[in-house]
């Protein structure tokens, strides 16, 4: 798995002309393939009467899926290269949506490459973008006497509790980054007097 890997925060569209063309570029998070396919489908129904919906997007924080469409321009002039930027600027789950309003000049393969390439990348740096790090998933169990005080020394040590439950015994979820666990389980068997249970889980992602 990757480290870590970059992302938007929220949607948003940032609007660029290129010789009276309109490049109105729409940009948002997408867990999922669908959740991608469908902000196209919106974006196009928003914007019928556009010349060209051209999109990228890529899904997964390895970038196992990489999918572009020209909807029209010529091959290679405008989905190709949005994928590129999202892939330069190490972008993952994230779909970006470029709708171009013809403005009666015609820009050349050259010209389209750059405007939908430039289209994407001026979106990036004016929209919000966060980095996302792998850490392990882990679970600590501890009894209802220390749970409360051990909850706020989580917090206060910057430990990402993730879920906390509450049954015979109190069953806190954390986030933890690989290279911590080892100190963290020192930490907590001091903070606990070795009362607590510590159990490592599976692998996620978190905001870093």
């Amino acid at each position: 798995m990757q480290d870590e890997y970059r992302t938007v925060a929220r949607p948003g569209v940032h609007e660029t002309e290129v010789n009276r063309s309109r490049f109105l570029c729409a940009i948002a998070p997408a867990a999922t393939e669908q959740e991608a396919q469908d902000f196209v489908a919106a974006v196009r129904k928003e914007h019928a009467d556009a010349t060209h919906t051209c999109w990228a997007y890529v899904i997964g924080a390895d970038a196992s899926v990489q999918k572009a469409s020209d909807d029209g321009e010529p091959g290679g002039t405008a989905g190709v290269p949005m994928l590129q930027m999202l892939l330069r600027r190490e972008m993952r789950y994230v779909v970006a949506v470029v709708t171009r309003y013809y403005g009666g000049v015609k820009l050349g393969a050259g010209g389209l490459i750059r405007a939908y390439g430039g289209a994407v990348g001026e979106a990036l740096d004016a929209l919000d973008t966060i980095t996302r790090r792998r850490f392990r998933l882990a679970t600590v169990t501890v009894d209802h006497q220390r749970a409360g005080k051990l909850q706020n020394d989580l917090r206060s040590t910057g430990r990402e509790v993730r879920d906390v439950r509450y049954g015979e015994a109190v069953t806190i979820e954390i986030g933890l980054p690989d290279a911590d666990v080892a100190a963290f389980r020192a930490w907590l068997a001091d903070a606990t007097a070795g009362t607590a249970g510590f159990e490592l889980g599976g692998e996620a992602y978190g905001d870093a």
